[in-house]
């Protein structure tokens, strides 16, 4: 057998192979047969010799015997030769397995280790004892086992190996890298036998490949990916856009503004600084997944993602942000880069910094990923042109449309902490008694001049968090005049007051202490209290939803459900929730003078509230002829514009100060527009 580790097949050696051990066989074969042939000769020709030879019969034994002696002795010279020829082969495949750097072993075709080299313990740290007792398996990183146990296979299948790379734990816990052959051994049938696998360290010149690959990809100054990175990265999400038309990115064009002068006035060593400086500042101001910019630390090379902060040279940026949701973001971004710049030390001296920005989306139809960059150029210089230190879009709608809303969404932080927000309240009256029973908050904002109606700024607020503060200043305001009411108009039962809660403020954790806070410092009870989610908020996480209500209750609140039969509840897991109220939809109610159809709706609605023994508000009351069908369908309570529009809280107290709360349709709308309600 031959071990000379190279990747083609190990075969026994045949009878004629002109190996040296091969040789001796021959040499050895020859000599027996000369010798058996000069014995077979004499003993033949043995009377004819004797008859006319002049020896005497016992020289020619003697003759015969020494014949056999040298046969005897030169046999026990070739064993020896052939000893000591294995000898030397032993010896050299020690000195070899011992000194060679590659890690050399042999294991059986069910990869039971039955040889490894001493480069095992000197490279991985194991000892020999530690390898025969784990599996060759255990120490290849997980990622990296199944193509190991392929190639081993294919291996033991074919007799050809195939060189791969794989990771291997050191015994210290580190990884490195081996690049693997497997020669196949076979036996005299022609079966492979066993694997010769040499194994060689590749760490080094793989940390050394991903060296060179992190300079050719990254700029050398700031060691952020460079302009060739950044045309890949693009291509690829070009790439992936046209695939998805859902997934939308969007390149940013970042330019310092009057670099060239400061650079040429101070130096370009500080000019240096200075755009370390900036490159730093603008990977604080992405999100970690909009960036790839990483420290190289010379171990191991960067990940590579779709997002890149990229520099393309000089003072000029680029960043692609992914997996866009709205275009906003990309707005944010950009002024995230220019409330960071600003002010920046170098060598004891302070500089103002600002940038240009162009922003161009994929969504603009391009034909090549080239030109998104080329646009998002086009609207950085347009905003150089619009007086620097500003961020425009390639497309001007959108930018408009963008600017628009993240004013929206600057005013309304405003408006938070300088309580611009008012309640106005929409009386809830009892069908049958036309009494006011209670009162539906309903938030409104007063933007300058203007007021604004939830529906102009609730979305808006859900995106930007800021829907779980309004709604707790809401419901703080509304529990607070409720206590007012009751100490001025006391009846029984007392007035209540109905809060919508939104999704997010429904799930929010706080939401049960909040409550318990806001009943204790205005005084109310918390019977009076109702709280009301719509059908869709309820039947999102029924479990969960089952689960907050009984909380609630726990506190004593009303709950009630808005928007009845327009969500997709089932009537069955609906009875299982702990509530009060239904509320039936306006849209339901707003056609029922005309349409058959909606009042057998609503009269169902009322059979099934009735039979669970629930509460019914009809919304969106308009006309005397739906108060009139309600009430024939004994629908306890409604609201809407037929008795009152939504009042500020001094119209509602002068409202209910002007009636004995056992008033009429009518008078309820001539009070209300006495009152200035708007």
């Amino acid at each position: 057998m031959s071990l000379d580790g190279s990747t083609e097949r190990l075969r026994p050696k045949s009878r004629t192979s002109k190996t040296p051990l091969g040789a001796a066989r021959l040499e050895a074969a020859a000599a027996v047969g000369f010798l058996v042939a000069a014995i077979l000769a004499v003993v033949i020709a043995r009377p004819d010799l004797t008859r006319f030879s002049r020896f005497h019969p016992s020289y020619l034994a003697a003759f015969e015997f020494g014949l056999l002696l040298v046969y005897l002795g030169y046999q026990q010279f070739l064993l020896h030769r052939l000893g000591q020829d294995l000898g030397e082969r032993k010896e050299l495949f020690r000195l070899i397995t011992e000194h060679a750097a590659d890690m050399i072993a042999v294991v059986d075709v069910t990869g039971k280790r039955l040889f490894n080299s001493p480069a095992y313990q000197r490279v991985l740290g194991y000892s020999s004892e530690e390898l025969r007792s784990s599996s060759p398996l255990e120490q290849i990183h997980p990622d990296d086992q199944r193509k190991v146990m392929e190639a081993a296979d294919q291996a033991r299948r074919t007799g050809i190996g195939k060189k791969l790379e794989y990771r291997i734990r050191h015994k210290n816990g580190t990884w490195l890298v081996l690049e693997s052959t497997a020669s196949a051994v076979r036996d005299e049938r022609g079966q492979v036998d066993k694997l010769v696998i040499i194994n060689r360290d590749v760490t080094e010149r793989k940390l050394a490949e991903a060296r060179l690959e992190h300079t050719a990809l990254h700029d050398a100054l700031t060691d952020l990916p460079n302009r060739a990175m950044f045309r890949d990265r693009l291509q690829r999400a070009f790439e992936r856009s046209k695939k998805n038309p859902a997934y939308k990115y969007a390149v940013l064009f970042v330019d310092i503004d009057g670099f060239k002068v400061f650079n040429d006035s101070m130096g370009h060593s500080v000019g240096d600084e200075i755009l370390v400086q900036i490159s730093r500042r603008l990977a604080n101001c992405l999100r970690f997944e909009d960036t790839l910019f990483r420290p190289f630390d010379g171990e191991k090379s960067i990940p590579i993602g779709d997002e890149v902060l990229a520099r393309l040279g000089g003072d000029e940026f680029t960043i692609l942000l992914s997996a866009l949701q709205d275009p906003t973001d990309a707005m944010r971004v950009a002024h995230r880069i220019q409330e960071a710049l600003g002010t920046f030390s170098v060598e004891g001296r302070e500089v103002f910094i600002s940038a240009s920005i162009g922003i161009a989306l994929s969504t603009t139809p391009h034909a090549q990923a080239e030109e998104l960059l080329r646009d998002a150029d086009l609207a950085m210089y347009r905003a150089k042109t619009l007086g620097k230190s500003r961020c425009e879009f390639f497309d001007p709608e959108m930018h408009t449309k963008a600017v628009k809303q993240l004013d929206l969404e600057s005013e309304l932080r405003r408006a938070v902490s300088e309580e611009e927000f008012r309640v106005h309240y929409q009386p809830i009256v009892s069908l049958q008694t036309l009494r006011i029973i209670g009162f539906e908050a309903l938030v409104r904002w007063q933007r300058q001049e203007c007021m604004v109606f939830p529906d102009g700024f609730i979305s808006v607020a859900e995106g930007i968090g800021l829907v779980v503060p309004i709604g707790k200043w809401v419901l703080h305001q509304a529990c607070k005049q409720a206590h007012i009411w009751h100490a001025r108009y006391p009846q029984d039962p007392p007035l209540s007051v109905t809060v919508n809660l939104s999704p997010k403020q429904f799930s929010h954790p706080l939401l049960l202490a909040d409550i318990e806070e806001i009943l204790k410092t205005t005084g109310i009870a918390p019977g009076t209290l109702h709280l009301e989610i719509t059908e869709s908020v309820a039947m999102a996480d029924p479990d969960k939803t089952r689960q907050i209500l009984a909380q609630l209750k726990a506190q004593g609140v009303q709950i009630c459900i808005d928007d009845f039969g327009t969500g997709h509840s089932s009537l069955g897991r609906l009875r299982r929730f702990p509530v009060d109220i239904l509320k039936i939809d306006r849209s339901f109610v707003s056609h029922m003078d005309a349409d058959s159809s909606a009042r057998a709706i609503v009269q169902l609605i009322i059979d099934f509230a009735h039979n669970v023994n629930l509460k019914l508000i009809a919304e969106g009351i308009e006309t005397a002829e739906q108060v009139s069908q309600l009430r024939n369908a004994h629908c306890e309570f409604g609201q809407g514009y037929f008795f009152s529009r939504a009042v500020d809280a001094d119209a509602v107290g002068r409202l209910l100060a002007a009636n004995d709360r056992e008033i009429t349709a009518a008078s309820i709308q001539a009070k209300t527009l006495a009152a200035g309600a708007p």
